[in-house]
C-alpha cells in the first residue's frame, strides 16, 4: 500500500522544497528564520495550507450530521484522512485507523479503553527510559487505579536501548509492553520489529509511539508487527491536532469506549447505549475537521519527495550537522545510538540550555531547551535541560553554519 523505494536516489532540490514552506521565507528579531525545532513541531506546505483554506472557504460543516451537499463534502473529507493515513501505515484495515488530536489521546485511548480494564493488582506495563511522558504518565494513571506497575527497561550511555534487558523484563505479570519507535530526545531508532517479535512470543500487546518516527521513515504497521501504533499529524507537515491510533482489530473491538457522546453510537436508550463499530466508536464529538482536510496533503507531499531520498538527505544533514556541533569546544551531546533521525540534544560547558536557546532566539534560530517532556531521561544523563536541534529536509548545510555561528556569537555575549 506504501510508495514503493525508489529507483534513484536523485538529490533533492531543497531550494525548490524551501519555496514550498511560506514561513521559513520570514525574519526574527531582523535575522533570516534557522527553523530547527521540527521534533517539536514541523512547518507546513503550502499544499496543506491551501487544504485548510479550502475546507473553511468551500466546504466547511460538520461530518457525519448532514445529508445537504457541505455535509457530505465534509464527512467525505475527513473519511478521506483516514483512508490516506490507513495506506501511510500500511493498515489492513481503514477501519483500524482512529482519528486522534495526536499521539497524547492516542494513547491515553489504548490506556483508558484497553490497558484498564484488564489490568489487576500485580500486572505491570513494561516502557523505557527514554520516553516521552506521553508513553509514560498515562500508565501511570491507569496503573495507580488498578494496583498495577509501570517498569522502565534501561539504555546504555550511548542512548541505544538495551534491548536483551527490555526482552528480559517480558515477565508473565506484564500484560502491555510500549516502546518509541524513535526517541524525540535522542534520536535512537529503537529495533521495533524485534521487540514485537519478542512480545507475540510471550502474548504481550506491543505499543509504538510513532510520533518521531513518521516525520522520516515509511511506516509499516503489518511488518512491525505491533498491536498498537500511534502518530501525530503535525509533526510530520500536517495541522496540529490530527493524528491517528492504529490498532488490530481484535483489540478494537473488545475495547469500550473512552470518550462519550454523539456519533460513537448506534441507539441510546435510557435503558442503556449500543455502541457504533470501530473506528466511530472512538470518535465521539466534532473533531478537528479543517486539520483532517489537509491531513492527506501532508501524506502526499512527504510521498512525493520518497522516503529513501528524505532519508539519504537527512542523514548527509545529521552527520554534517554533528561534526559541526562536535567542533564546539565545551559541548557535550546527548545520544550517539547505532541509528538515530536527525535529532541533536547537546549542552555547552558554562551555559545554561535555557539561556543559550533565548539568546539564541535573538540570532534568528530557533532550537528548544529544556527537558523535552522527557525527565526520567534527563535525570538518567543527570542534568536537568539540554538544547535540541531537529532537522529535517527542507534544512540546509548552509542553516547548520549559520547555527554554529550564532552559537560564537551568544557565548561571547555569555562571556
Amino acid at each position: 500500500m506504501n510508495a514503493k523505494p525508489e529507483a534513484a536516489l536523485l538529490p533533492l532540490d531543497v531550494e525548490r522544497i524551501r519555496a514550498d514552506f511560506p514561513l521559513l521565507s520570514r525574519t526574527v528579531h531582523g535575522k533570516p528564520l534557522i527553523y530547527f525545532d521540527n521534533a517539536n513541531t514541523g512547518q507546513k506546505p503550502v499544499s496543506v495550507i491551501e487544504a485548510v483554506d479550502r475546507h473553511y472557504r468551500q466546504h466547511n460543516a460538520n461530518v457525519a450530521r448532514a445529508v445537504h451537499t457541505l455535509g457530505e463534502e465534509a464527512t467525505a473529507s475527513y473519511e478521506a484522512a483516514r483512508d490516506a493515513i490507513a495506506r501511510f501505515v500500511n493498515a489492513p484495515s481503514r477501519d483500524e485507523v482512529i482519528l486522534t488530536s495526536g499521539t497524547t489521546q492516542a494513547i491515553n485511548l489504548v490506556a483508558y479503553s484497553y490497558a484498564l480494564p484488564c489490568l489487576k493488582a500485580g500486572d505491570a506495563i513494561l516502557t523505557t527510559v527514554m520516553e516521552h511522558h506521553a508513553n509514560i504518565v498515562p500508565w501511570q494513571l491507569v496503573a495507580e487505579r488498578t494496583g498495577a506497575t509501570v517498569k522502565a527497561a534501561p539504555i546504555d550511555a550511548n542512548g541505544d536501548l538495551i534491548v536483551e534487558k527490555y526482552i528480559e523484563m517480558l515477565t508473565p505479570e506484564v500484560k502491555l509492553a510500549c516502546v518509541a519507535h524513535v526517541s524525540n530526545v535522542l534520536g535512537t531508532v529503537n529495533p521495533v520489529r524485534e521487540i514485537a517479535r519478542e512480545c507475540r512470543k510471550r502474548g504481550i500487546p506491543l505499543l509504538v509511539d510513532g510520533s518521531q518516527a513518521a516525520p522520516h521513515r515509511r511506516i509499516d504497521v503489518q511488518a512491525l508487527g505491533c498491536d498498537f501504533y500511534a502518530i501525530t499529524g503535525h509533526k510530520m507537515l500536517a495541522p496540529t491536532g490530527t493524528g491517528a491510533l492504529w490498532a488490530k482489530r481484535e483489540h478494537l473491538m473488545a475495547m469500550p469506549p473512552f470518550f462519550g457522546g454523539g456519533e460513537m453510537i448506534r441507539e441510546v436508550r435510557f435503558e442503556g447505549t449500543v455502541f457504533a463499530d470501530p473506528p466511530h466508536r472512538f470518535e465521539a464529538g466534532t473533531p478537528n475537521i479543517a486539520g483532517f482536510a489537509g491531513v492527506p496533503a501532508a501524506i502526499a507531499y512527504l510521498e512525493g519527495i520518497g522516503f529513501d531520498r528524505l532519508k539519504a538527505y537527512e542523514q548527509d544533514l545529521l552527520a554534517y550537522a554533528t561534526d559541526a556541533i562536535e567542533s564546539l569546544p565545551g559541548v557535550r551531546i546527548f545520544g550517539r545510538a547505532k541509528e538515530k533521525e536527525p535529532v541533536i540534544s547537546f549542552l555547552l560547558e558554562g551555559a545554561h540550555a535555557n539561556d543559550m536557546a533565548t539568546l539564541l532566539d535573538l540570532q534568528g534560530v530557533a532550537v528548544r531547551s529544556g527537558h523535552h517532556c522527557a525527565h526520567p531521561l534527563m535525570q538518567f544523563f543527570g542534568v536537568p535541560a539540554t538544547l535540541r536541534a531537529s532537522l529535517a529536509f527542507y534544512n540546509t548545510r548552509a542553516e547548520v553554519d549559520g547555527f554554529i555561528e550564532a552559537i560564537g556569537r551568544v557565548r561571547k555575549l555569555l562571556g
